[in-house]
């Protein structure tokens, strides 16, 4: 899906097939990153099952959360975008049981629309067909399906273990679960978001080491920002009481995934960019980014209000081992900062990157080769040796990755000739990137 239809994004994603990017300098520019897409989703989804009326501002305007706002529209909820300011949603909730008792939903390539709302629509009356596009009905979702059918709910998925889903629900009973937490985390969260609203106190059981364990901290609170009760044994077990979800207004941060391109821009070229919207305090474990950015020579200062990143005095950025399974989606733009780093870095613990929206691991080993870099790919790992010369024009295959697309075009932020193909494939979260780019002094051209 690429068009505006909820949140008039269109516009901002009318890129030719491929984009060229031309180094202006040293980056110097004031950043506000777009909403953030975790937030947003999850903050729609709440919402919606809440029992009164919730105004959220500062949402994310993209693919993805025009695919949760659809979604839970065509499951019953009303859902009113600000035809003038469309990071403005007013959100009726349906008190926990979905109008619609009969709903197919296309949820595109929104892996936490799919995973949420799997869960979510067990709270109806009646029968649920979840699916997406090719890459989409090839990620996994069986863990989740296993842990709906041992709550009784009648509950499908391909022979593979991929979508489409298939939900028969007559309400989400309570009792005891367990959920793998080792392939992505949005398994675990999307039985907590719909957890308040089951027939009675519900016990999640976490099986295998979890993943992204920062995004799960964050469901937690906005469940209890909206009113949710639960306990919790650190990452192990967690047990959430009947009661539902109360309407609540919530002002969404920026996005800190998003601005991992910022501070990656003002890195890899000698810069500094000083960003708006993302405290100490963030809800985001992604802002954790920040530290091994420093780990590489950045500096970075804090203020109320938002940060400052300044790339390392010497120019170089220093190499070293970074574990990222806590924050798998800054990756990417790791990969890229270290083609211009002065030793090889090892980016660890990232086995949940090869069932993304692309293997990621593979497509990163390929196209990092592109600019004469030395890759070493394992199976949860990749270790980079930087590029000694300049890499001339590289060509870059997103694989209709929208983090592919942004991470690589950092490059273009300190050597001339790098490409994206398939540029508008930003639209998944964040459609004004390249607009943005150019405003930050790079060079953007079909």
């Amino acid at each position: 899906m690429r068009g505006g239809a909820a949140l008039g994004y269109e516009a901002m994603t009318d890129y030719p097939p491929q984009l060229t990017l031309t180094p202006g300098g040293a980056v110097d520019a004031d950043v506000r990153p777009p909403g953030s897409k975790s937030i947003t989703n999850r903050a729609l989804l709440i919402a919606a099952l809440a029992e009164g009326v919730t105004q959220l501002s500062g949402a994310l305007v993209a693919e993805d959360s025009e695919v949760m706002i659809a979604a839970l529209r065509s499951l019953g909820a009303k859902v009113e975008v600000h035809p003038e300011r469309p990071t403005e949603v007013r959100v009726v909730g349906v008190a926990g049981r979905w109008p619609v008792a009969h709903a197919e939903l296309d949820l595109v390539l929104s892996g936490t629309s799919l995973r949420f709302l799997s869960a979510a629509v067990a709270l109806g009356h009646g029968h649920y067909t979840l699916t997406g596009n090719a890459r989409m009905r090839e990620r996994p979702i069986a863990d989740l399906i296993d842990a709906l059918r041992a709550l009784g709910v009648k509950a499908e998925a391909s022979s593979s273990g991929t979508p489409p889903v298939v939900i028969a629900s007559a309400g989400l009973p309570g009792g005891r679960t367990s959920v793998a937490g080792d392939r992505s985390s949005q398994f675990l969260s999307g039985l907590l978001l719909a957890a308040p609203w089951a027939q009675s106190p519900l016990r999640i059981d976490v099986t295998g080491t979890l993943q992204s364990r920062p995004f799960i901290d964050m469901t937690l609170a906005l469940m209890a920002h909206f009113g949710a009760s639960f306990e919790r044994d650190g990452y192990q077990s967690f047990e959430v009481a009947t009661g539902g979800y109360r309407a609540a207004d919530l002002e969404i941060e920026a996005d800190a995934m998003s601005a991992g391109y910022a501070w990656g821009a003002a890195a890899i070229s000698g810069g500094e960019v000083r960003v708006a919207g993302l405290s100490r305090g963030s809800l985001q474990g992604d802002l954790r980014f920040l530290e091994t950015l420093e780990a590489m020579g950045c500096e970075v200062s804090w203020s109320d209000h938002g940060h400052r990143l300044r790339a390392p005095p010497s120019g170089r950025l220093r190499g070293g081992t970074f574990d990222l399974n806590d924050l798998p989606d800054q990756a990417q733009t790791l990969a890229v900062l270290a083609l211009a780093a002065d030793a090889p870095v090892e980016i660890v613990n990232v086995s949940n990157l090869r069932i993304k929206e692309t293997d990621r691991l593979a497509a990163l080993s390929t196209e990092l080769r592109k600019f004469g870099a030395e890759v070493e790919e394992r199976s949860d790992a990749l270790r980079i040796t930087p590029i000694v010369q300049p890499p001339g024009a590289v060509v870059i295959d997103s694989y209709g990755d929208h983090r592919m697309a942004m991470a690589f075009a950092l490059a273009g932020a300190r050597w001339p000739g790098v490409s994206i193909r398939d540029p508008g494939c930003v639209a998944k979260t964040y459609p004004t990137f390249f607009d943005d780019l150019a405003s930050w002094g790079l060079g953007v051209s079909p």
